[in-house]
């Protein structure tokens, strides 16, 4: 999970943050479409979200989906318009539904939404999240795949996160 203002040079961080999970899940084939999915929505909350531009963005792994999603603060769901084939605006969401197995957006609470997309996961990684490493049982947890990185902490895509719950 990601808390950030969606401002132009955030959207980069992100793209990086998701490809770096994606890589350390072992599901590299999904680093394209992904990246380009959070950028859309990204890009939407800049361009749209009122009050402000506040999003929280969440990347979910169960079994064979990836779902990835960006939470804000304006109730007003999306309205998907006809692109142009010309048009170098208005196509976001329409992108999003051609990168994705699926995709929506729902009401969160009153005074926001969630808009999401899925994507299958790779069965090597479908594998590796089935079967997780033997473990003596006071090691043993319920798998949890969801990094926590608050904005302060985000540094070079070098330099490792302080503090990353992933278990």
């Amino acid at each position: 999970m990601v808390e950030l203002q969606a401002l132009p040079s955030r959207i980069g961080q992100v793209r990086r943050i998701v490809s770096a999970q994606l890589r350390y899940w072992h599901m590299d084939p999904l680093i394209d479409r992904a990246a380009l999915g959070v950028t859309e929505l990204l890009t939407n909350v800049h361009l749209h979200a009122q009050p402000d531009k506040t999003c929280v963005v969440e990347m979910e792994l169960l079994l064979d989906r990836l779902t990835v999603s960006v939470r804000d603060h304006d109730p007003r769901l999306p309205v998907v318009k006809a692109a142009e084939t010309l048009a170098t605006c208005g196509r976001g969401l329409a992108m999003v539904a051609a990168v994705s197995e699926s995709w929506g957006a729902r009401p969160d609470g009153e005074s926001g939404k969630v808009v999401w997309f899925t994507l299958p996961a790779p069965v090597a990684a479908r594998e590796l999240t089935a079967r997780p490493p033997r473990r003596t049982p006071r090691e043993q947890a319920a798998p949890r795949f969801t990094e926590v990185v608050s904005v302060e902490d985000l540094r070079p895509a070098h330099a490792p996160a302080r503090s990353a719950v992933v278990g």
